[in-house]
């Protein structure tokens, strides 16, 4: 980790597993395969191989060189799936082949829905590793984007119209609710490193609840509706770093839980540590929300570079979301071509699934952004909270970016301004 964790403002208790652990049992995939396989069992070779070192009590399932179809994968205690470097899974695009529905949060919101593509749940001592690909074919969901308002609508209103988690059931056509790519929910120890990640059906890797989560070299590449790169939910502890991220929306997006849903769960995302990533393609850069009604603090980003997305540092939300961010530091942060604002804080994100129900507003205080450089902006610096509900006590300092238009203020409490240098864009 090259960042010292003595420079970050809170304390983090993350830490690599140790690997050796997993060497115990070791499976490969090509041990299981045959050519008499039938297309429906090959689907299902990888999960087999799981199994088997689940019975085994753990162990590594090594995925072999070549090209392996298949289903959903889901991990448990104590398994680490090791990519090789040629080695690359194709998911099927059949959305049968997802179910049963399996317990998720969608969106911020809990409900029964297709499996991910690769699922765990309550589970601790979990590992994704290897220079592989991962290929998700979301080119077959992106459409369902345009079938998805019924179904969400009634998500997003379920808690305050009194539907409980266990009759949210999804999971079909119909209702067209994609699901995330890698979703880890309720889960302790997780490492990730090395892989490639490609066009899944939604949100890329959206770890939920979970804890002491370490997040290294991985590369997601995705191009469709809401395909997220990396969405830490209501998590505690988390290590993101050496991260490469072109995305079809938010490079980074930390949340917890969305409206009356995430205020009934009421778990904060917590204890973030973003650096040296790089984001060179989506919405936004670092972003902070929008779902962070179950409350948002202590977020530090460091040396990262964005470049060519709509925004870099976001802190987003708005009225109707309540919850709270607070306690947020991004320092050592390039940012290039950004098609809309460099940095920006609002309390007016003016997209939702749906809208909310209610005037509740959110709370946000507390952030400091330091030592930022960079040119071609639209907008260098929009600071925007509520009449009823300014954001309070923001922190500029070292800011040298060039773009056409300077600095817009409202409704802010509080505001520091220590050596930052506008100046405008020509040509």
């Amino acid at each position: 980790m090259t960042i010292e964790k003595d420079r970050i403002p809170f304390q983090i208790n993350v830490s690599k597993p140790d690997m050796e652990k997993y060497d115990q049992h070791s499976f490969e995939i090509k041990d299981y395969d045959s050519a008499e396989m039938s297309h429906e069992d090959r689907k299902q070779l990888i999960q087999k191989v799981v199994d088997i070192c689940k019975e085994a009590g753990g162990g590594t399932v090594i995925v072999n060189k070549g090209k392996w179809i298949s289903g959903p994968i889901r991990l448990y205690d104590n398994i680490c799936l090791k990519l090789h470097e040629e080695a690359e899974i194709v998911f099927s695009q059949i959305p049968e082949d997802y179910l049963p529905v399996v317990f998720t949060r969608w969106e911020g919101m809990e409900c029964y829905n297709y499996s991910p593509l690769i699922y765990a749940y309550k589970c601790k001592n979990i590992a994704i590793i290897g220079k592989g690909k991962l290929n998700g074919m979301g080119q077959s969901w992106w459409h369902w984007k345009k079938h998805q308002e019924t179904a969400a609508k009634e998500l997003c209103y379920a808690e305050s119209n009194g539907i409980p988690v266990e009759k949210r059931i999804y999971g079909t056509r119909e209702a067209a609710l994609r699901p995330s790519f890698i979703q880890l929910m309720h889960c302790e120890n997780v490492y990730l490193c090395d892989f490639t990640i490609e066009e899944g059906p939604q949100w890329t890797i959206h770890p939920v609840y979970c804890q002491n989560v370490v997040i290294q070299g991985v590369n997601v590449y995705t191009t469709g509706h809401n395909t997220d790169g990396l969405n830490p939910d209501s998590c505690k502890d988390v290590w993101i770093e050496g991260c490469h991220f072109s995305t079809g929306d938010d490079c980074i997006a930390v949340n917890s839980g969305m409206n009356e849903d995430g205020w009934r769960v009421g778990r904060p995302c917590e204890n973030i540590v973003i650096v040296d990533c790089v984001m060179e393609g989506g919405h936004g850069g670092v972003v902070i929300g929008s779902g962070m009604s179950g409350g948002v603090k202590n977020v530090y980003a460091s040396h990262c570079r964005m470049s060519n997305v709509m925004q870099g540092i976001r802190v987003k939300s708005m009225k109707g979301r309540g919850g709270y961010i607070k306690d947020v530091w991004f320092e050592d942060i390039h940012l290039e071509h950004i098609s809309d604002a460099g940095i920006q804080i609002s309390m007016f994100y003016p997209y939702s699934t749906v809208m909310p129900k209610n005037d509740v507003p959110p709370h946000i205080s507390d952030i400091k952004v330091k030592n930022i450089s960079g040119s071609n902006h639209h907008i260098a610096i929009e600071l925007r909270g509520l009449k009823e509900e300014n954001i309070k006590n923001v922190e500029l300092e070292d800011i040298e970016l060039s773009s056409e238009k300077s600095m817009i203020v409202e409704n802010v409490e509080g505001i520091s301004l220590r050596n930052v240098n506008l100046s405008k864009d020509i040509g």
